[in-house]
């Protein structure tokens, strides 16, 4: 019995340590579904179950702005998210992508024999367009350079709640929709994704934290991050602007 006790308190030290090394325990990180479909965010989760086998990695997949929320309530160890504040007293951040807003076009559309495609070719296309409560400052700063790139008043025939839905109605041929660049890696074949020459609206992404977290495994998981290329060439860009 003595030896079995001995052996609980052992295997339990042993715990013990492998937490604090980073090695175990539970990481719970959220990320937007529309920046994981290529690039820093699968790698990292990739990486992680690759270098921390033994550790629990718990995904969210949630909007930026209850990312921040559940960061800060101590929900979430840490989150990738979209236009983050430069400026916070709770929370430290890491820039790790820079995405494009692009335009998803059905197959066929007239919009698709233009060699540049502009802002003022879009007045008169039927819109899906996301509700301007997903994302509030993005919906307002998206309506501003249409108007300055001259088209100043979309005509929305639907909204779409997320990328998905979007892509899906595009799809049918219920009108055009704007997506992240990351999209033409899972929209339908029916689909186009075309650049629009005049709008310049980058929608940076980065890792978020509490300042005050301490634990190692997020520390670890930091680590790997910051190693990957494309987080390299991106945190050099934001040093440097």
């Amino acid at each position: 019995m003595c030896g079995g006790i001995l052996q609980e308190i052992s295997e339990a030290a042993a715990r013990a340590a492998r937490v604090a090394r980073g090695q175990s325990g539970t990481l719970r990180v959220g990320f937007t579904e529309s920046a994981s479909w290529r690039g820093v965010v699968p790698e990292s989760f990739r990486r992680f179950r690759e270098m921390q086998p033994s550790a629990e990695l718990q995904l969210q997949p949630l909007p930026s702005l209850v990312q921040l929320e559940s960061i800060r309530a101590g929900r979430l160890d840490a989150g990738f998210v979209f236009n983050v504040p430069k400026a916070d007293r709770e929370l430290e951040r890491l820039p790790v992508a820079i995405q494009r807003i692009e335009l998803a076009v059905p197959e066929g559309h007239a919009l698709t024999k233009l060699k540049e495609l502009r802002l003022r070719d879009l007045t008169d296309a039927p819109f899906i367009w996301f509700p301007r409560r997903e994302s509030p400052a993005l919906y307002d700063r998206l309506m501003h350079e249409c108007f300055r790139g001259g088209l100043k008043s979309p005509r929305i025939v639907q909204e779409g709640l997320d990328q998905a839905t979007i892509l899906s109605l595009v799809a049918t041929g219920m009108g055009v929709g704007w997506v992240l660049g990351t999209a033409r890696w899972r929209c339908p074949k029916s689909v186009f994704i075309m650049s629009v020459v005049d709008l310049n609206l980058p929608q940076p992404v980065a890792l978020c934290w509490r300042k005050d977290n301490k634990s190692p495994l997020l520390a670890s998981f930091v680590a790997n991050v910051q190693r990957l290329p494309e987080v390299r060439a991106v945190d050099k860009g934001d040093r440097s602007a």
